[in-house]
């Protein structure tokens, strides 16, 4: 029997123990999925927009890995933390570990007033209205009337998607109470979408672009003048560092909105307005919080970048969002590469000076950073098993638990598993039904784990 942890219970941690299920290399293998949290899925239960019902039914395919007889959900049990295990105790329970972690930080802007009420990160917003039970209840300053979220990538359009949405829109997703209730109450009209370089170069799909036109009582405006001055523009074939079919869609649907010009002035319902080559210099400040963004004016250079112009433009807002990309954090225990914000390795294994840690890997974003889509991490994941399975001869040769459960509770720990899942499953129908809805996420801690004990009882 080849012992194996996973730790990550998101898409790179299980499609890895898909990836180990379906080898015929070591046929005796037994998976166990560690999570921090006592519920599984990662990203795709708590980052994808609850809007997206088609992407959150990735849970099926996840779902059928997870309840698979050879593969173990442990929930409730974090790695590297404070109140957690260490990377080398638990290398003291399983043949191999292999490290889906993610890339859980994100990136700052760098820029003075940042630290001021009513900026935050993107991944903070996301997580409140995902119901993430870090996330608490955050004062969210949704009685502004502009917001401003900085970046133009596929979670910068899902944040001002959910500002420019009726929260009746939102009523038959899983959005938590307290965050539906907020939005239903938020006074937000114009929402800014801003990237310091042109359509071109942004990060989002035509798929995301496009729904921002299909919201109800929604208008996207796009100022002519921006788009005309991003080279793609007259020749979307052009180059750029994303796919010219990218670019030229994008180009299209970017075209249309900037045809349709501004709306008629006091006319009902939000704006959306995606703004390029304005670049954050400064978060101003009124009355002790944010009360907009000053940006230098950007234009494309000769060498496929952007310079600034010497102009400068305050846009006002009192809700600022930063999505400028994520960046893996260091699991004490583990090498880091505080540069890249991945660990160190050779095809997954670990490395430490150069040198494979024995029994350690890694896959997902930790391994190769904040990139693709959640498809990526398939082929991710078979690489580092690939590695894994070359090396168990070697592997089996370490000592392992014969039943890691039973250690990390008598280390004090409380496992969450496959059952306790279910019950919060079935707390949240229940709690949803009560509401007159779907089922609704449970957003704190101890009503996760409430639920979970009940079904363990």
């Amino acid at each position: 029997m080849l012992s194996v942890a996973v730790v990550g219970s998101g898409p790179s941690g299980v499609y890895t123990a898909q990836a180990l299920l379906r080898q015929s290399l070591v046929p005796d293998v037994r998976v166990h999925v560690l999570d921090r949290l006592p519920t599984p899925y990662g990203l795709v239960r708590y980052g994808v927009a609850p809007d997206h019902e088609k992407i959150k039914s990735l849970q099926n395919g996840l779902r059928a890995v997870l309840e698979d007889d050879r593969v173990t959900f442990v929930g409730n049990v974090g790695v590297g933390g404070p109140d957690g295990v260490s990377p080398a105790r638990l290398a003291e329970l399983y043949h191999a570990v292999v490290y889906c972690v993610g890339a859980s930080a994100d990136r700052r802007l760098a820029v003075p007033g940042e630290g001021l009420p009513g900026s935050y990160s993107a991944t903070r917003f996301v997580s409140w209205y995902s119901a993430h039970p870090d996330a608490g209840a955050d004062p969210f300053v949704l009685d502004a009337r502009s917001a401003v979220v900085i970046g133009v990538g596929n979670v910068a359009v899902d944040v001002a998607r959910i500002l420019a949405r009726g929260a009746d829109e939102l009523r038959a997703t899983d959005v938590p109470s307290a965050a539906l209730g907020a939005l239903e109450q938020s006074r937000v009209r114009d929402v800014h979408i801003v990237g310091r370089r042109g359509p071109s170069q942004a990060r989002f799909t035509t798929k995301e672009l496009r729904e921002l036109g299909a919201l109800p009582g929604a208008r996207v405006v796009v100022d002519p003048a921006e788009l005309a001055l991003d080279p793609a523009y007259a020749a979307p074939e052009g180059r750029s560092g994303v796919p010219p079919a990218v670019v030229r869609r994008n180009l299209e649907v970017l075209r249309g909105w900037s045809a349709a010009g501004e709306p008629a002035a006091g006319g009902a319902g939000r704006r959306i307005r995606l703004r390029f080559f304005l670049r954050p210099v400064e978060l101003l400040e009124r009355d002790g919080r944010v009360a907009g963004v000053r940006f230098a004016r950007t234009a494309p250079d000769a060498g496929g970048g952007v310079r600034d112009t010497g102009a400068y433009e305050d846009i006002a807002a009192r809700l600022v969002l930063r999505a400028v990309g994520y960046r893996g954090v260091e699991l004490p225990g583990l090498p880091f590469d505080a540069v890249r914000g991945t660990v160190p390795h050779a095809a997954g294994r670990v490395l430490r000076d150069g040198v494979p840690v024995p029994g350690a890997y890694v896959a997902g974003w930790i391994k190769r950073g904040p990139t693709g889509v959640i498809g990526s991490n398939r082929s991710c994941a078979k690489e580092t098993v690939a590695s894994l399975l070359a090396d168990a001869a070697e592997l089996r040769g370490r000592a392992a638990a014969d039943d890691p459960l039973a250690v990390l509770r008598e280390w004090g720990l409380r496992p969450v598993e496959w059952s306790g899942w279910l019950s919060i499953e079935r707390a949240e129908a229940e709690l949803g039904r009560s509401l007159g809805r779907g089922p609704v996420k449970i957003p704190d801690w101890p009503g996760l784990l409430g639920a979970a004990r009940d079904g363990e009882r």
